[in-house]
């Protein structure tokens, strides 16, 4: 039999392994972090217009994309989700839609936008074809990110709300209100991206709520972001579905007021068109780079940016679908204004976001 003092000696042999083993572990998992790295796309062959939520039960990331055929047999994907830990890894686990919306005699579910609110899932839609008259924004809700969401029916149409190609909404709650960001590209004179409240349950227009002009008509693909005194504007332009062709850029202004004016870096106002300063653009490796996701922010205060780029050897897939690819970026921020380096997309990155 072991002697109290052996027995002590023993005890702290354990203590000892499985405290080395821990160290040895927490350490190889730090280097491991510390030597990841990864290369754009995050994720191919598609997912276009992405939007990007945080579910705090399961501790992933889900990103949702325009409706689009992969072309692998599988047929039109309406609205693809796909699930992360990182930013970086995805997988696809689905779609938000088992069938088209019905308000709508045909169409396409595009650019969607997904927010948790009031403990649900809304995930808001554009409903258009091209060169639709009356394209509108719907609103589909889910108790879970990966659904399944049921169609709450149309928010407003083209028509009824006095905007031209009513398309890429983008929801924001500013205190106690809620909004509704949307607009595309158009020559009209009434065209442009516009702002209206919500009510209070963000399920339709606030009653007596007038809408308010944000930029031009040469801007789409709103999103806005708030970071000290400012918030931000980001808007596409250009070209968005034309294979290697493509001349999707992003563009971003600030304002003091959420609903305006913003003004880019020079002082301009964006509700002029050709202004706004340059974020991100198309190059050698990726072309139609643009609709970026909202930002989000890691552990350590750093701020990342997904978006879709096309790469110009494999513009299109084979049944004709642009090859939207999947991308990620790190966002910085020089004396007020959000950069991403070299004004294009990184093929190549060796920081990763942590969470």
């Amino acid at each position: 039999m072991f002697s109290q003092i052996g027995l002590y000696n023993v005890a702290l042999a354990v203590i000892f392994f499985f405290f080395s083993c821990s160290t040895a572990h927490k350490r190889e998992k730090k280097d491991s972090e510390e030597s990841i790295e990864f290369s754009n796309p995050v994720f191919e062959p598609v997912l276009a217009d992405p939007t990007v939520v945080y579910d705090s039960q399961s501790e992933r990331f889900y990103a949702y994309g325009t409706e689009d055929d992969w072309a692998d047999g599988e047929g039109r994907r309406l609205v693809p989700i796909l699930e992360s830990e990182n930013l970086i890894a995805w997988e696809s686990v689905g779609d938000a839609f088992t069938d088209k919306p019905d308000w709508k005699k045909e169409g396409g579910i595009w650019a969607p936008d997904i927010n948790y609110i009031d403990g649900k899932y809304f995930l808001y839609y554009a409903y258009s074809t091209w060169g639709d008259e009356n394209p509108g924004i719907g609103l589909a809700i889910a108790d879970s990110p990966k659904g399944p969401f049921r169609d709450q029916g149309k928010l407003f149409d083209s028509q009824g709300i006095g905007v031209p190609n009513s398309i890429d909404p983008y929801y924001y709650s500013d205190g106690s209100k809620k909004y509704m960001f949307w607009g595309s590209f158009s020559d009209s004179p009434n065209q442009g991206t516009y702002a209206i409240e919500l009510s209070e349950d963000s399920r339709e227009i606030q009653k007596g709520a007038e809408k308010v002009k944000i930029a031009a008509g040469d801007f789409e693909a709103v999103m806005i972001h708030k970071r000290g005194d400012y918030y931000y504007f980001f808007g596409s332009k250009g070209s968005c579905c034309e294979g290697e062709n493509s001349t999707y850029r992003v563009l971003a202004a600030r304002s003091e007021n959420l609903l305006g004016p913003y003004h880019d870096k020079n002082g301009v106002s964006i509700l002029d068109r050709g202004k706004g300063s340059l974020l991100l653009q198309g190059d050698t490796n990726f072309v139609g780079v643009g609709h970026n996701s909202n930002i989000i922010t890691d552990k350590e205060g750093k701020d990342w940016m997904l978006y879709h780029a096309i790469e110009p050897t494999q513009g299109k897939l084979a049944n004709g679908t642009s090859r939207r690819v999947l991308m990620l970026d790190k966002v910085k921020w020089e004396d007020g204004w959000p950069v991403i380096e070299g004004k294009a997309p990184s093929s190549y990155v060796n920081e990763v976001p942590k969470f």
